[in-house]
């Protein structure tokens, strides 16, 4: 049998327990997925990014992510395509916004790449909030991939809605962080 096993690193239920209630603002629920990029940093089990998906009706904690490409040795594993998944999962279905009172909000500490970016509407997410741009991550050396100059406005005809730039300076700070650290920069090698 044939499978894809995408896990979080151990510390991660340790961490959430640590949380007594979760935040309710953007503002809050960023800090939180920044504490789980600096945490995912610290403990040496992925890249410098971390999702974690809320409910917009109930406004609980679905899922989160952190990025586990290396260590699972799966392109796929960006921290939104985790959190997105582990929801899904979570909620029993493929429509985040069928499965969840009043649909799903995804935070995220960096712009999506062109791959995420493609996930959230076939996930259903209503609303995307944003910390570190795209110009951050390629900062730190990370290839985001071609992205539509216009998804904003694509994304908007879809009905999703973006918040971005929320605490970008201490987002594209963990990402230069990663970087001064020596982490590994995953993603297509350049010709040979």
């Amino acid at each position: 049998m044939y499978e894809i096993r995408i896990a979080l690193p151990d510390w991660v239920d340790g961490f959430l327990a640590a949380y007594q209630l979760y935040p309710t603002d953007d503002e809050g629920r960023m800090q939180l997925v920044l504490a789980l990029a600096r945490e995912n940093i610290r403990a040496g089990t992925g890249g410098p990014f971390a999702a974690a998906v809320f409910g917009r009706g109930d406004g609980r904690l679905i899922a989160i992510g952190v990025n586990r490409v290396v260590a699972s040795r799966c392109s796929l594993a960006h921290a939104e395509m985790v959190a997105i998944g582990l929801a899904q999962q979570q909620l029993g279905h493929y429509d985040l916004a069928a499965a969840a009172p009043g649909g799903c909000v995804l935070y995220t500490s960096a712009e999506p790449c062109a791959m995420c970016m493609g996930a959230i509407p076939w996930a259903g997410l209503q609303r995307v909030v944003i910390a570190a741009r795209d110009m951050d991550a390629r900062a730190a050396g990370f290839d985001e991939g071609d992205k539509p100059q216009d998804w904003l406005a694509a994304y908007a005809r879809r009905g999703i809605e973006v918040v971005s730039d929320l605490l970008r300076a201490e987002a594209a700070a963990v990402l230069a962080h990663y970087a001064r650290l020596g982490g590994e920069i995953y993603g297509p090698r350049a010709d040979p």
